[in-house]
C-alpha cells in the first residue's frame, strides 16, 4: 500500500530576479500608483544592483561622463550631440541594469547597446525634452526682462540716485526669485515627462510623445514616493559631495540604477 501512496510534487521554485510570474497583472499605460515608502526602496534597490558589479558600474559611469564632457567641449555641434545622445547612452545602461537584475552580466558594451533601431526615437525624446527646456528658458528670460524693466522704470522716476540704486538692487533680486520659482514650476512637469520616457521607448516600444505622456501620468500618480526619493537624493548628494565629491563615484551609478528600479516598480518588470 505504501508504494501506491501518491507523492506530492516539490513546489515550484520562486521566480528569480526580474522574472515575471505568469499571473503578473498588466500595469495601466500610465503605470501603477505606489506607496510613498517606495521612494526609499528605489534607493535600496539601486544599491543592491550597484553591489552586484561595482567595478563595471564605476567604469561605465566614468566613460559616460567622459563622453558627455568630451562632446560638450566641441563648440556648438558637440554640445548638441551630447544632449541628443544622453538618452541613447542612458537607455543602454537601462538594458545593462535589466540584465544584472535578471542574474546576468553588466558589461561596458551595454553603454552603447541602443545604437540601433531604438536610437532615433530616443533622440526624438531628447529633442522634445530639450525643446521644453528652451521654452522654459525663454519664458524665464521674458519674465526677468519684464519684471526688471518695470522696476527699473519705477526706480528711475523717483529722482533720488541713492534710492534708485537701492531700488534697482531690490528689484533685480525680486525678479530673480520670481523667475526661479516660475521656471521650477514649469520644469517639474517636464522632468516628470522625461523620467520614464527612455525606458518606455526601450522596453515597451512606445512612440516618443506617447512615452512622455505616460511618464508624466506616472509622475503625477506617484508624487509622494518621488518626494521621498528626491529628499533622500538631496541628502545623499550632500554627503557624497563632502569628501571632495569622491562619494559621487558610488552615488552616480546607484542613481542610474534607481531609474530602472522606479520603472520596474511602477510599470512592472520589463519584458525581454
Amino acid at each position: 500500500m505504501d508504494n501506491l501512496t501518491p507523492v506530492s510534487p516539490d513546489p515550484a521554485p520562486p521566480p528569480g530576479p526580474g522574472v515575471v510570474p505568469a499571473t503578473a497583472p498588466t500595469p495601466p499605460a500610465g503605470g501603477w500608483a505606489v506607496a510613498a515608502g517606495r521612494g526609499l526602496a528605489w534607493w535600496s534597490e539601486g544599491w543592491r544592483l550597484f553591489k552586484a558589479n561595482p567595478v563595471i558600474w564605476i567604469v561605465i559611469t566614468f566613460l559616460f561622463i567622459a563622453l558627455m564632457f568630451g562632446l560638450a567641449l566641441i563648440p556648438f555641434v558637440g554640445q548638441i550631440a551630447s544632449s541628443l545622445l544622453y538618452p541613447v547612452l542612458g537607455a543602454g545602461i537601462l538594458l545593462g541594469t535589466r540584465a544584472l537584475d535578471r542574474g546576468g552580466e553588466l558589461t561596458v558594451g551595454h553603454l552603447f547597446a541602443c545604437f540601433n533601431d531604438k536610437a532615433m526615437p530616443l533622440i526624438v525624446v531628447a529633442l522634445l525634452y530639450f525643446g521644453g527646456w528652451f521654452v522654459i528658458w525663454m519664458v524665464g528670460l521674458a519674465l526677468l526682462i519684464g519684471l526688471a524693466g518695470f522696476q527699473t522704470l519705477s526706480a528711475l522716476m523717483s529722482g533720488d540716485p541713492v534710492e534708485t540704486g537701492l531700488t534697482l538692487i531690490a528689484a533685480i533680486g525680486f525678479a530673480i526669485v520670481i523667475v526661479v520659482l516660475v521656471m521650477t514650476l514649469l520644469a517639474v512637469p517636464l522632468i516628470m515627462a522625461y523620467w520614464f520616457a527612455p525606458a518606455l521607448v526601450l522596453f515597451r516600444g512606445d512612440e516618443p510623445m506617447a512615452a512622455m505622456k505616460s511618464s508624466f501620468t506616472a509622475g503625477m500618480r506617484n508624487i509622494p514616493p518621488f518626494l521621498v526619493y528626491s529628499l533622500l537624493g538631496m541628502v545623499f548628494a550632500i554627503v557624497a559631495s563632502i569628501p571632495l565629491f569622491l562619494g559621487w563615484i558610488v552615488l552616480a551609478p546607484v542613481y542610474a540604477a534607481t531609474i530602472y528600479a522606479s520603472y520596474k516598480d511602477i510599470f512592472g518588470v520589463p519584458a525581454a
